[in-house]
């Protein structure tokens, strides 16, 4: 196809891309690097979860949302998804932030918490305040910026502390719930449930929500589909047959954000190629290499 095609030719496509098929390469090429956002069953439902709680009435014992996946299966995306929907808004008196995330730190203290949350909340920090202090402000500036949900991603991150550290945090995170009345959702690996399930009543106020590894199923050929309808290719790519979901599930193993990357890598390709369709050609000249020959390649080169 030329240039000059019109967005009615690429009926392949999802309405929103047809336009930008007919674009010329530089552009499509732009537009395929971009962020975006596949709405499978699994993430659809965690975004749900999250809104029932952001509106949850307040009470004593707040429930509250664990998702739990491999490390680049889709789970900060689902978090940056939902903050979106319920973006900042100006009050009389201070910014009004439904949704707060923050990051547990990678050598977690309370200290570095509180400063972690005091960060996500725009707050001025002074130096060597007490633990005490940075709880008032913490707890305070919670309120008054009406925040209904508290994200911490990276939750697993308690497990890297001692054991009497990790006993302060499991405390800490009850505390908040009761304190401020708000549900909270941790997001992380297999090891934020081994953390949580120390504790029996925080294990109870957190559902866990599973993404795991993609498999040859009905879920995973949806998906592709739909990222073969999200690329600006004028060419349909056939990514849901048998042969090429085993291919794809090998060559990515079996998480979301590697196969967006080898998916992208091929839809480039597409286009500077001028197959313009994702196929077995493409997706060998794409600029892509897996998780365990990244590792290999990596430890050959320590040697």
């Amino acid at each position: 196809m030329v240039d000059t095609a019109a967005p009615e030719d690429f009926d392949h496509l999802h309405a929103p891309v047809r336009p930008v098929a007919a674009l010329p390469a530089e552009e499509r090429i732009r537009h395929i690097r971009a962020e975006r956002w596949i709405g499978y069953p699994r993430a659809r439902a965690a975004v749900e979860q999250l809104d029932i709680l952001l509106h949850w009435p307040a009470r004593q014992r707040m429930p509250n949302l664990l998702i739990i996946g491999p490390t680049n299966n889709g789970k900060s995306m689902i978090v940056e998804k939902f903050r979106r929907r319920h973006p900042p808004v100006s009050g009389d008196d201070a910014e009004q932030i439904p949704v707060l995330c923050v990051q547990m730190p990678s050598d977690p203290s309370i200290s570095r918490f509180y400063v972690a949350v005091l960060t996500a909340l725009g707050a001025p920090l002074r130096p060597h305040r007490r633990i005490a202090e940075l709880e008032q402000l913490t707890l305070t500036l919670l309120r008054r910026t009406g925040v209904q949900l508290l994200v911490i991603d990276e939750i697993h991150n308690i497990l890297a502390g001692r054991d009497n550290v990790r006993r302060e945090f499991l405390n800490l995170l009850r505390y908040l719930g009761n304190e401020l009345k708000i549900p909270l959702a941790g997001v992380g690996t297999r090891d934020a449930y081994l953390a949580i399930r120390t504790d029996d009543q925080l294990e109870n106020r957190f559902l866990p929500i599973s993404l795991p590894p993609w498999g040859d199923d009905p879920d995973t050929r949806s998906l592709l589909a739909s990222f073969a309808a999200s690329y600006p290719l004028r060419g349909r790519s056939h990514l849901s047959s048998d042969e090429m979901t085993g291919y794809l599930l090998s060559r990515c193993e079996g998480t979301i954000g590697e196969l967006a990357m080898l998916l992208t890598a091929a839809a480039v390709a597409a286009v500077e190629t001028g197959e313009e369709a994702i196929n077995h050609r493409t997706l060998t000249v794409a600029d892509y290499t897996g998780p365990s020959d990244r590792r290999r390649q990596f430890e050959r080169e320590l040697l």
